[in-house]
């Protein structure tokens, strides 16, 4: 059954916990909610998607160099904004783009790619936490607030920790 707020699995992260949305078999959204939110067992009609992410995100906590490849995910948006969300996916763990960086390699302005990349409905397994301002860390989910660039820090600082230069 879906809570109050459309959530069909909450699940633990390492931060707080995640909020899952499935349809027609793919994972739709993921959200940051609150550390001390109670879980939610997945529906049965997204007990396969959100096994899969769950799978995958076991791994990713682990190393983070452990991909989202087999878990079924369909983010909708504009065409700027899948433009925008295919390039953030080629950035590898550890690694980060500025919004100008990446503005340039799509022909368009910072401000725009910062408005998709906080847009971006399934972040992790598109890392938009890996897009950074030129002067720091930039905004995280359309918010420069200390919940949302905390949850950016530890993203980033967990990939860090991960890298492996002799692997």
């Amino acid at each position: 059954m879906r809570n109050a707020d459309g959530w069909q699995a909450i699940l633990a992260a390492p931060f707080g916990r995640l909020g899952v949305r499935v349809a027609d078999g793919a994972v739709t959204r993921i959200g940051f909610l609150a550390p001390d939110g109670p879980l939610q067992a997945a529906e049965a009609a997204a007990a396969a998607a959100v096994g899969r992410l769950e799978q995958a995100l076991a791994a990713y906590w682990l190393d983070s160099r452990a991909g989202f490849a087999g878990v079924p995910v369909r983010a909708q948006g504009t065409d700027y904004q899948q433009r925008v969300w295919q390039a953030i996916a080629t950035i590898g763990p550890g690694q980060t783009r500025t919004y100008g960086e990446l503005a340039a390699r799509l022909g368009s302005s910072p401000r725009a790619l910062g408005q998709a990349c906080g847009s971006n409905p399934l972040p992790l397994v598109v890392p938009c936490h890996r897009v950074v301002s030129r002067s720091g860390m930039g905004g995280f989910m359309h918010s420069r607030g200390d919940e949302a660039l905390g949850y950016k820090n530890w993203l980033l600082a967990h990939e860090r920790s991960c890298e492996h230069p002799f692997a």
